[in-house]
């Protein structure tokens, strides 16, 4: 098992910035430092970028809103590993949020949609962390329309 909870291994892995900035701002750092286990379905710095300019900026402000419920939409309670994953096409996982997911599979490339329709990849998996897995995605998910 892994020493560092799910915050501090994606801080340590670098790529995770904006994620850590948002995750401090909302005031959810306690809690994804806590028991879990979570699931962590995390957005590269990359991925936070692709986001129309100024979004990031205006969560940021308001972080008990909107930047709430798109970070907790992406978190799932429970350690899921790729492997249980790939078992899973076609079906919903219900987030922290309390929105779903749907899972699609295909060989080995693994695509999450969200509520608005977005097609997200998962391009890197079970980082593991001593309170749960993070999987690393290519664009933000979106709880609503």
């Amino acid at each position: 098992m892994a020493a560092s909870d799910i915050v501090d291994t994606a801080v340590a892995a670098g790529d995770f910035k904006t994620l850590a900035a948002a995750l401090t701002a909302a005031g959810l750092v306690d809690t994804l430092k806590g028991t879990g286990p979570f699931t962590v379905f995390a957005p590269t710095d990359a991925a936070f970028a692709k986001l129309p300019k100024g979004t990031v900026e205006t969560l940021l402000k308001e972080p008990k809103g909107a930047l709430t419920d798109i970070l907790t939409y992406h978190v799932v309670s429970g350690k899921v590993m790729a492997a249980d994953v790939v078992t899973m096409n076609g079906q919903k996982v219900k987030t922290v949020q309390g929105a779903e997911l749907t899972v699609e599979v295909s060989g080995d490339k693994v695509v999450l949609v969200d509520a608005a329709g977005n097609r997200v990849n998962v391009v890197k998996t079970d980082v593991t962390a001593s309170n749960g897995v993070i999987h690393v995605i290519d664009a933000v998910l979106m709880p609503t329309k």
